[in-house]
């Protein structure tokens, strides 16, 4: 894995990086870049069956963004991600630990709570927050 400095220049070198497309200060759909066809088609048919697997993250992160981008782009999105896995295992000699079907929803909801609260007090009101019983 000396070859590349960083996952992201694997992943540009696989073609499975994300486009980037911006004009006039608007973001389209970019393209993913040319790339080793082999790995790319070996990738995609991994993600493709990683994104049927029950209760793992990559499951998680393919039907997160299957509503929003659609099948194809949530599985190239999901190859990506296996190849960003796969140079982290080879370079640092560590074995893979998944993060689990409910990351997402761990790390949002957080989020979620601050944002209503801030919404509320925009609003005008004064809020407390105590856990329920």
């Amino acid at each position: 894995m000396s070859q590349f400095p960083t996952a992201d220049h694997l992943a540009s070198w696989a073609g499975l990086c994300p486009g980037n497309n911006e004009s006039a200060g608007k973001h389209h759909s970019g393209k993913t870049r040319k790339g080793s066809k082999w790995l790319r088609k070996a990738l995609v048919e991994s993600a493709s069956s990683a994104a049927r697997t029950k209760d793992t993250y990559l499951a998680a992160q393919f039907g997160r963004l299957k509503g929003r981008c659609g099948y194809k782009k949530a599985v190239v999105a999901v190859a990506h991600s296996l190849l960003v896995i796969a140079y982290h295992v080879l370079s640092r000699q560590a074995p893979y630990h998944d993060l689990g079907y409910d990351y997402f929803q761990r790390r949002d909801s957080e989020a979620h709570k601050n944002r209503l609260l801030h919404q509320l007090e925009r609003l005008g009101y004064q809020v407390t927050v105590a856990p329920a019983a």
